[in-house]
């Protein structure tokens, strides 16, 4: 069986710590250890992690590298993360959440996986980004929490 490619967010990196979220977050990178998964980590990710909590920043140096796919902004993801924000989606402000938006879509992740209810798993702006990516040519994206894609028992 073909295994997802899931690019992560940072909010997710952090929800280990989170006691709203800490369960869910932990049961989906046991998930991703075991194989379920290739999580897409992009340097705007690292970025932001490194610029976070020290557990957080260890947690992700801890995450084995076999599961995971760098992925970087080039050109494309440039200017489809500007047209999210020309678009109206997200303000200035929201470059680096479009940022995610557009590097999954450009590197064609199954999926983006979040916490940040706001910008990125939201029912009206995962229309918004899926009517420019459609515009543009781009597949849509699927957007959704950790709580969506974790295995129940």
């Amino acid at each position: 069986m073909k295994r997802l490619r899931i690019y992560v967010d940072t909010s997710v990196f952090g929800g280990p710590f989170d006691e709203e979220f800490s369960e869910l977050s932990r049961r989906f990178f046991e998930e991703a250890h075991e194989g379920r998964y290739s999580l897409l980590i992009s340097d705007v990710t690292v970025r932001e992690i490194q610029k976070g909590p020290p557990d957080v920043r260890q947690f992700f140096l801890d995450l084995p590298e076999e599961r995971m796919e760098r992925v970087v902004m080039t050109s494309e993801t440039y200017t489809l993360r500007d047209r999210y924000i020309e678009a109206g989606i997200l303000a200035p402000s929201g470059l680096d959440d479009a940022a995610h938006v557009a590097l999954a879509t450009v590197a064609e992740a199954d999926l983006i996986v979040s916490w940040n209810f706001r910008h990125l798993v939201h029912f009206e702006k995962i229309r918004q980004y899926n009517a420019v990516n459609l515009t543009l040519g781009y597949k849509s994206i699927e957007i959704r929490s950790p709580r969506e894609v974790i295995h129940e028992d």
